[in-house]
């Protein structure tokens, strides 16, 4: 395929579908899903996250950055409520630190390099230690044809989080995954799961969303080398306030689009 396509960022542009989503109101519908939450952005805003440890969310860089200035949202205007449903959180948690991709720009042109750079880790303050969440592991990018699914809020269905396990990778590009899956506001963050080995795994964060030939399509990142990044950042103690302690490497608490033409 051609080269990349021209990119908005994020879930900003047109209205997502909402065939082949499965709302998940109730205990039952959400259980084996309550490790999904939704990142509450200064009182204004939110996107999609999930644990991948007790202390880890995993979600889209540009979610860390008002979208009118252009500056990072302070690190106390950020709160994880994972398993948010009807107004009640299966925890809640603030946030100790945010690091995002060295190489993201919230502010550069709008291409694949954004794309497949946006990716962020949220450390909280506190694990979460509760028998109903269980953090997901993550896997290797999956190829193209291989079936996903992802678990998403978005603006008009912000209370509870909405399952589509019937999408695909359509293809990839520069890095970035090109799927079929179903995306709109709020979504941002969102992750990207195969079923491949029986349980779901992680294997990429939804950036935003685009069109393909007049169809919405939803983009990411491969995940498995830019989250290998973020994660060493971390173990550098990026992000940390001067005196606190830095998290040692081996520690664990165990985009709208113009797609272009093929």
């Amino acid at each position: 395929m051609r080269g990349i396509f021209g990119l908005v960022l994020a879930l900003w542009a047109g209205t997502a579908q909402a065939q082949g989503l499965f709302s998940m109101e109730s205990n039952e519908d959400g259980r084996m899903w309550e490790a999904v939450g939704r990142l509450e952005i200064a009182g204004a805003a939110f996107c999609t996250g999930a644990l991948i440890e007790p202390n880890l969310v995993l979600t889209a860089a540009h979610c860390l950055f008002d979208p009118g200035t252009g500056a990072r949202v302070p690190v106390d205007d950020i709160q994880f409520l994972a398993g948010w449903r009807n107004g009640r959180a299966a925890a809640y948690r603030r946030v100790r630190r945010a690091v995002e991709h060295p190489e993201y720009d919230f502010n550069s042109p709008s291409g694949a390099k954004r794309v497949r750079n946006d990716i962020a880790l949220i450390e909280l303050q506190h694990p979460i230690r509760n028998t109903t969440i269980t953090p997901f592991a993550t896997d290797i990018r999956p190829s193209n044809g291989d079936e996903i699914g992802v678990v998403s809020y978005a603006h008009d269905r912000s209370e509870a989080p909405a399952l589509q396990e019937l999408c695909e990778v359509i293809t990839r590009q520069e890095g970035v995954l090109i799927m079929s899956c179903l995306v709109d506001f709020g979504a941002s963050g969102s992750p990207v799961f195969s079923f491949s080995s029986g349980r779901p795994r992680i294997v990429s964060v939804v950036s935003g969303k685009a069109t393909a030939a007049g169809q919405p399509v939803s983009l990411g990142t491969a995940l498995e080398a830019p989250l290998q990044v973020v994660r060493a950042r971390l173990a550098e103690g990026i992000g940390l306030e001067p005196g606190l302690e830095r998290m040692s490497a081996g520690t664990r608490n165990d985009t709208g689009a113009k797609f272009v033409k093929p």
